[in-house]
């Protein structure tokens, strides 16, 4: 049910305004900008933390996304991404997200990010202090 998950279950929250030009042939926010959406949430961890997470001469990349529609997004309005850290791996991690919009959950969502050497174009591990920052993250989003 989407009254089950709630923002507070997500540490990381950014916003998005939702544009005339989002909607579809139906009047709601056509499925491609729930992406869109999503990627605001990643961002907003990924590139805003201190320290750094991607080591130097890397760079995050998706390799998976899992969406769950729930219900339809209209527009005028904004809405807010909840973003937490489900898993990390050696060279990757997890995030679980979700979409609200007036406080409702609207879509769901399971993504996995790599870290990719820019020259190799492989994946690299994450460094020791990206693993530190991120792992608690992961203890605290079980609740």
């Amino acid at each position: 049910m989407t009254s089950d998950i709630r923002i507070e279950q997500f540490p990381w929250r950014a916003m998005d305004k939702i544009r005339y030009g989002d909607t579809d042939r139906q009047g709601h926010v056509n499925n491609a900008v729930f992406a869109t959406f999503l990627e605001t949430g990643r961002v907003e961890v990924l590139y805003n933390a201190t320290p750094r997470l991607a080591e130097p001469d890397c760079a995050f990349v998706l390799a998976r996304l899992m969406l769950d529609f729930r219900a339809e997004i209209l527009w005028p309005g904004e809405v807010i991404i909840g973003t937490r850290v489900a898993s990390v791996g050696r060279s990757s991690l997890t995030l679980a997200q979700a979409v609200f919009q007036d406080g409702r959950c609207m879509a769901t969502a399971e993504t996995v990010i790599v870290q990719v050497d820019a020259a190799t174009r492989k994946s690299r591990p994450l460094s020791p202090g990206a693993v530190k920052w991120l792992t608690p993250s992961v203890e605290t989003s079980s609740n």
